[in-house]
């Protein structure tokens, strides 16, 4: 299928579409508005890369922290934690947050989502809070911790020293020569002055590590207030709703064409016929022209146009002498082949030939009322053998056109006794048939007495599919024109008007397409 055959679909469903999608927007829509609208509040923190080899090696721990990250994220979401954020923040109902971490950072981002702005803040702010207070008790546990130790530690060494100190004056002043016993005491302080030293620089280190961990989460971004709500994001669900919409739309449109067995475009009517087309008659302020009868074409150069075409196409030809009688008909009533017949007669008169137009629509005659003409006398008469050939040709307004109208209503004599004495008995049997008429050897006889008199003679008959009259007149003509409409004709009417065709003798099939509209013959002329 090429894109013009797309394009022709998409113009011809363009209702549908527009529609599937309007109703998929407005549904959207609808469901936005009735949606509460859900804000969200962020706060970042930082978990400072500390570790146990941090401060001896200069190397953050990677591993600890991204483990220590983990553990706060678990915290956060953790049962207790919700139970006191639903205390402290008298919620009434469970708060919703959510924990990442940033890769390749030291970054956790905590949002929370709430319907009121205000709440969304406090959320986020106290699990905030509560991740920083964790942090912090985490180094102040029920246990001692290492700068404890150590400060118990150096205030007893420093009880030792001074009491070794003091042992080592009074040595000194009581005995001042026992050097033995003032050596070992001054070895003694000194020993203890190295221990003090020893667990003055550990206490330090503790604490400054102590002091880091107690301190490495702090915020980086604190909470602020949502001005506009996160859900719905009102203008992303419309634009996923207008084009679920079209894709819904278009695919609905592809369906309905598929069952659809209109013929809307010239190229599936030539599908369809499989013939050659022979006239184009174009669709002008939607609805097809009738040109005058004075010979004027109303303002529709066009038409008079695709009518020169279709009388070139009729008449032009290679292998034969161009046809002298043809038969227009349609596969239903309402496609045009009357009008078609008295603009093609314009046509072939414009061209300086005499045309003789039958009205063979013995059921719903309108020949008579498109020239203006008299019905008292006409086909039937003619048939019927009431009144001559020359008694019922009329000269039409058109120089060089005349008509032979359908004639009054056949009569039945089987149902009227009192016509019976004066119907010739070889009739009666035919009149029973009514249209059967057309298919006698006067009708035959009488095309034939025309052909003599005038350039070219054109028959109207009714639709094939509606009666059998068309079908017992196509043996009898030179060519058959069968007349489509776009937008109109149904796709099974015409195959079975052409197997009716195929089932009888005929010399030459063409198709007009009528009513085609000038977007209809673009896409033609590019397909072809």
């Amino acid at each position: 299928m090429e894109i013009q055959t797309y394009l022709a679909i998409f113009w011809r469903r363009k209702w549908v579409i527009i529609s599937t999608a309007l109703l998929s927007l407005i549904t959207v829509a609808a469901l936005a508005y009735l949606t509460t609208p859900v804000y969200v509040s962020s706060t970042t923190l930082r978990v400072a890369t500390v570790g146990a080899n941090t401060l001896s090696t200069g190397r953050p721990d990677i591993e600890y922290t991204l483990r220590l990250m983990n553990t706060y994220a678990n915290i956060v979401n953790s049962r207790n934690t919700r139970a006191e954020l639903v205390e402290r923040l008298d919620l009434d109902e469970r708060p919703a947050l959510t924990v990442s971490i940033i890769p390749g950072t030291e970054l956790m981002r905590i949002e929370a989502e709430a319907t009121d702005p205000v709440v969304a803040r406090d959320l986020a702010a106290a699990a905030a809070e509560i991740v920083i207070r964790q942090s912090q008790e985490q180094f102040r546990g029920g246990g001692q911790s290492t700068q404890e130790i150590l400060a118990r530690q150096i205030a007893q060494i420093e009880r030792e020293l001074e009491q070794a100190r003091t042992d080592y004056d009074t040595l000194l002043e009581q005995q001042p020569e026992n050097t033995g016993a003032i050596s070992a005491a001054t070895q003694s302080i000194q020993l203890k002055e190295r221990t003090y030293a020893s667990l003055l620089e550990q206490y330090e280190s503790a604490r400054i590590q102590e002091a880091l961990r107690a301190n490495s989460v702090f915020i980086v971004d604190a909470a602020e207030t949502p001005s506009q709500p996160s859900k719905p994001r009102t203008e992303l669900y419309l634009a996923l709703g207008l084009i679920v919409g079209l894709v819904l739309g278009i695919g609905l449109a592809f369906l309905l064409d598929s069952f659809d067995s209109t013929l809307h475009t010239p190229g599936q009517i030539e599908a369809v016929t499989r013939l050659p087309t022979v006239g184009r008659i174009p669709l002008v302020h939607g609805r097809a022209a009738i040109i005058d009868v004075n010979g004027t074409t109303n303002g529709y150069q066009a038409h008079m146009e695709a009518f020169r075409r279709l009388r070139v196409n009729l008449l032009s030809s290679v292998d034969s002498e161009p046809p002298q009688s043809i038969m227009v008909t349609s596969a239903d009533a309402g496609e045009g082949k009357s009008t078609i017949t008295a603009n093609l007669a314009l046509a072939m008169a414009k061209s300086g030939r005499s045309v003789v137009v039958l009205d063979c629509d013995l059921h719903k005659p309108t020949l008579h009322n498109v020239f203006k003409l008299s019905n008292e006398f006409g086909l039937t008469s003619v048939l019927t053998k009431q009144v001559s050939v020359s008694g019922v040709v009329q000269k039409s307004a058109i120089p060089y056109v005349s008509v032979i109208t359908s004639g009054p209503a056949l009569l039945n004599p089987g149902k009227s006794p009192e016509l019976l004495h004066i119907t010739p008995s070889s009739l009666v049997g035919r009149l029973e048939q009514g249209t059967e008429l057309l298919g006698t050897r006067e009708m035959a006889q009488l095309i034939e007495q025309l052909k003599t008199q005038y350039d070219v003679i054109l028959l109207d008959t009714p639709a094939l599919l509606s009666v059998t009259d068309a079908a017992v007149l196509a043996p009898l003509v030179d060519s058959v024109v069968l007349v489509v409409a776009t937008e109109r004709s149904q796709r099974d009417a015409v195959r079975a008007m052409l197997e009716l065709l195929d089932s009888v003798k005929v010399k030459s099939i063409g198709v007009v397409i009528n009513r085609e509209s000038q977007k209809a013959k673009r896409y033609a002329y590019h397909q072809n």
